[in-house]
């Protein structure tokens, strides 16, 4: 299959640019992996692996993980032999200027596939990018939450992974990243130096569900599974609550707390 290219996504059409976060970054992606940046990265942290054993060595897989922190899709792909793909914003993309270059050429070579969110549908172009990847069978990476968590909790995941895993039917490899929030919290490049834990559990298998991707309750019903085994492996606090309402409503309650602190009493 020929290389991927930036998805673009305007209503139902996904179109795809050449020369952008496929299998040209190849190359990139081994340098960045194991001479320039993750010798590195593994000398300072020594990340602790486990489960590595349960993400499938040959074939196609998703691996639904819990998002703590930005450099989560940093230690996660680290700790396998195998290249992981995930979706970032075009934006990441299209910088000029030396910087522009870099942070482009590093996204391409770290397995990002750009998302042009101006169409409106950027849900949709992340699936069509997921098919693409899964359909040459490789590994695609995905934070079913949709964003991360701001207080370390576990939130409500989004149904797009479940589609994915019955449209290629392929098998869902849950995943949790432990301590990376401590290394990096949200507003901050490296707070902390520890050894964060990347934890795979066994792969999961949606086959009994095929021809249902478009039944909404079979689609929770299998999104909530997943959220369950990244919480069992995890260890986190689940909510039953999509993280930005989350974050929305703790922010809400802060401003609250602050105006009553700070206002004159009676």
């Amino acid at each position: 299959m020929s290389e991927d290219r930036l998805v673009r996504v305007d209503g139902d059409k996904v179109e795809l640019e050449s020369g952008q976060g496929g299998e040209g970054g190849r190359g990139i992606y081994w340098v960045l992996k194991n001479v320039l940046l993750g010798p590195g990265v593994r000398k300072i942290f020594r990340p602790i692996e486990e489960g590595v054993e349960n993400v499938p060595a040959h074939g196609p897989a998703i691996l639904a993980s819990n998002h703590l922190s930005f450099v989560d899709w940093l230690f996660m792909p680290l700790a396998l032999d195998r290249r992981v793909t995930f979706v970032a914003k075009s934006d990441y993309f299209t910088g000029v200027g030396l910087k522009g270059w870099a942070q482009k050429r590093f996204f391409t070579g770290t397995g990002q596939v750009p998302i042009d969110r101006q169409g409106g549908r950027a849900s949709e172009g992340a699936l069509r990018a997921g098919l693409k990847v899964l359909e040459r069978g490789e590994l695609f990476g995905i934070y079913p939450e949709g964003t991360r968590s701001h207080d370390g909790r576990l939130y409500k995941g989004r149904t797009g992974v479940a589609r994915l895993a019955l449209e290629a039917n392929v098998p869902v490899v849950p995943t949790a990243v432990i301590g990376t929030d401590v290394i990096a919290p949200p507003g901050k490049i490296i707070s902390k130096i520890i050894s964060p834990t990347i934890r795979f559990g066994k792969p999961l298998d949606f086959s009994r569900y095929q021809g249902m991707s478009e039944d909404r309750f079979i689609l929770r019903s299998i999104t909530d599974e997943i959220m369950y085994a990244i919480m069992e492996l995890s260890g986190q606090e689940y909510i039953d609550m999509y993280a930005p309402q989350a974050k929305e409503l703790a922010a809400r309650e802060a401003a609250a707390q602050e105006e009553a602190e700070t206002s004159p009493q009676a």
